[in-house]
């Protein structure tokens, strides 16, 4: 006997295939030719979720697709004598033995914010070295100190600048958690904070900055 193969049966997308005996009218659906355009249907809604989820990560990605300003013209472009400012305040401010050594571990951060302020020149803000120079050095190296001893001494002007200029502004998408452009910035700054604000003053009262070296009151 030769035997019969059945004949294979490929649907169409949109056509049906109703097998034979199976009864089809208005009291029963044709459930076979719902199956290929509801995968079609499920397919499509996948892909428009995925399309959502790339739309917010370009959203939050925003900024990093436009130019990069945040550190101004950039630490190595300097010039030589701006650079070897900030290393000997990075030596002078850095003193509280908890973190004498995070001046090394966030030095991006900190060489960004310093050359933020030199290529700006410090939004203009005038020198206050006169009036606190003495007062800042004795608050920035007494490890008892906090940073709200610091805070205390900017300007409303210099409060305003620095808020508005360090770049660590917050980014959130509806429904999560909150998370800042530049990270690391943040991070520098809640971890020193007083170091960080020590910087800025000393940075302003050295007219942002005309010296190689930091000048201590």
């Amino acid at each position: 006997l030769k035997p019969v193969w059945p004949k294979p049966v490929w649907p169409l997308l949109g056509r049906a295939i109703v097998p034979q005996g199976v009864a089809t009218g208005p009291s029963r659906p044709l459930e076979f030719a719902m199956q290929l355009p509801s995968a079609a249907i499920a397919a499509a809604a996948l892909a428009s979720l995925l399309c959502r989820s790339d739309a917010a990560s370009l959203r939050r990605a925003g900024l990093r697709q436009e130019p990069d300003t945040a550190c101004g013209k950039g630490f190595d472009n300097l010039v030589k004598g701006s650079q070897d400012y900030y290393r000997t305040a990075a030596v002078e401010l850095w003193t509280h033995p908890s973190h004498v050594s995070d001046n090394a571990t966030f030095e991006a951060e900190f060489e960004c914010w310093f050359a933020s302020m030199c290529t700006t020149k410090c939004g203009g803000l005038p020198s206050q070295a006169d009036s606190r120079k003495k007062a800042l050095t004795e608050t920035c190296r007494n490890v008892q100190a906090d940073w709200l001893k610091v805070w205390s001494m900017f300007s409303q002007d210099e409060i305003k600048w620095f808020k508005k200029n360090y770049p660590s502004n917050e980014v959130q998408e509806e429904g999560e958690d909150t998370v800042h452009y530049k990270q690391a910035m943040e991070t520098a700054k809640e971890v020193n904070k007083k170091e960080l604000l020590c910087l800025t003053l000393f940075t302003i009262d050295d007219e942002c900055v005309k010296w190689p070296h930091i000048r201590m009151g």
